[in-house]
């Protein structure tokens, strides 16, 4: 699981529940721009995950469990 999957994901939990990503923030009690593609990464370079804060609301606000957005979590390959 890296980075780039969690992001995807959450692209796609968006797209399924109708919505941007914009919109999912919105929707979840979140600051629109909080999933914007600018913000996932620092000035520094450094990789920015999403919040589990961030992940609860979407959750929440969806009506979702875990699984219905870990579903779009690809495998890159990588065991832990």
């Amino acid at each position: 699981m890296t980075h780039e999957d969690i992001w995807m994901a959450i692209e796609n939990f968006a797209v399924e529940h109708k919505m941007s990503c914009s919109g999912l923030a919105k929707n979840s009690g979140l600051d629109p721009t909080t999933f914007n593609r600018s913000k996932r990464w620092s000035k520094e370079g450094q990789p920015r995950w999403p919040s589990t804060l961030s992940i609860s609301k979407i959750l929440n606000a969806t009506g979702s469990d875990i699984s219905e957005l870990t579903k779009f979590i690809h495998n890159s390959g990588n065991n832990f």
